[in-house]
């Protein structure tokens, strides 16, 4: 069960690198929008799912739940914020601070053993990422320390809605999972939607639906069953690979330039990766 659920988060981690490709695509939306897109889409399909399984809502300690999603829905305005208000480059690295803030809160909160060399190799994936995106623009200008912030918090929130996730998912299909952690984001996002429709275009729009099935569902969906079964320190770590795969499909799709800096980057990641991932498979099974 182990090694099915490290082989779906490091599906997931594929799968997500798509996600600054249709950000990219989407292009005449304000980050509400997108928030909406991203959060409502999932909640209006999966909410007839819930109702055929004859799914109660809320059976577990619904106020965490809620509270998590709430802070699920802050993350995501600030996510799309910081790619809005600085570079790609800046945004990435600040953004993936989120697997060590989960790494700490979990060894505090989940009373998770995290091993030293995890911890190494943890470290060694984020200097990875610091390596890859070194060769572009780092600023502190006005507008780039707000997107910096805007990343700092997205990173924390994020990693407070895994710890409360990690806790409840025991009590809830992965898919449920899903269902909260965007009703909140949902509800308060869909003014944004609202506003903007009458300036969007059809292709966006479908784009938009693209991501949030791909990303919304897909993505959350494999990394909730995982979470089901490893750690959450272990989860979050092996999501550094998408940042490899968001520079590989760049290349691919977007015609990025690969510089040798994001070759060393991505070689670290995927080094740290297979370590962890080692260290897991190695124990006794869960």
């Amino acid at each position: 069960m182990k090694t099915r659920a490290i082989l779906a988060i490091l599906l997931c981690a594929c799968i997500a690198g798509t996600s600054g490709i249709f950000i990219k695509y989407m292009t005449t939306m304000d980050s509400g929008s997108l928030a909406w897109m991203r959060t409502g889409i999932p909640v209006l399909l999966i909410l007839p799912w819930m109702h055929y399984q004859k799914r109660g809502f809320f059976r577990s300690n619904p106020k965490m739940v809620m509270i998590a999603s709430g802070l699920n829905a802050t993350r995501m305005f600030l996510f799309f914020m910081a790619f809005i208000y600085t570079s790609i480059g800046t945004a990435i690295i600040t953004l993936y601070t989120w697997p060590i803030w989960v790494s700490i809160l979990g060894s505090i909160f989940l009373k998770e053993k995290f091993k030293v060399q995890q911890w190494i190799f943890l470290l060694t994936a984020f200097v990875g990422i610091i390596i890859a995106y070194s060769d572009q623009t780092f600023s502190l200008a006005d507008r780039d320390f707000v997107g910096i912030l805007a990343a700092i918090g997205s990173a924390f929130f994020y990693s407070w809605t895994v710890i409360v996730f990690k806790k409840e998912i025991k009590n809830y299909h992965p898919l449920e999972i899903v269902f909260y952690q965007n009703l909140i984001g949902a509800v308060v996002f869909f003014p944004f939607l609202w506003m903007i429709m009458p300036t969007v275009d059809v292709a966006h729009l479908q784009v938009g639906v693209c991501y949030a099935l791909i990303v919304g569902i897909g993505v959350f969906g494999l990394f909730f069953y995982a979470l089901n079964h490893l750690k959450a320190s272990v989860a979050s770590s092996l999501m550094y690979v998408e940042v490899v795969s968001a520079i590989v499909l760049s290349y691919l799709i977007l015609d990025d330039q690969l510089s040798p800096r994001m070759m060393i980057g991505g070689s670290l990641i995927l080094l740290s990766s297979f370590m962890i991932t080692r260290l897991n498979t190695d124990e006794v099974p869960s």
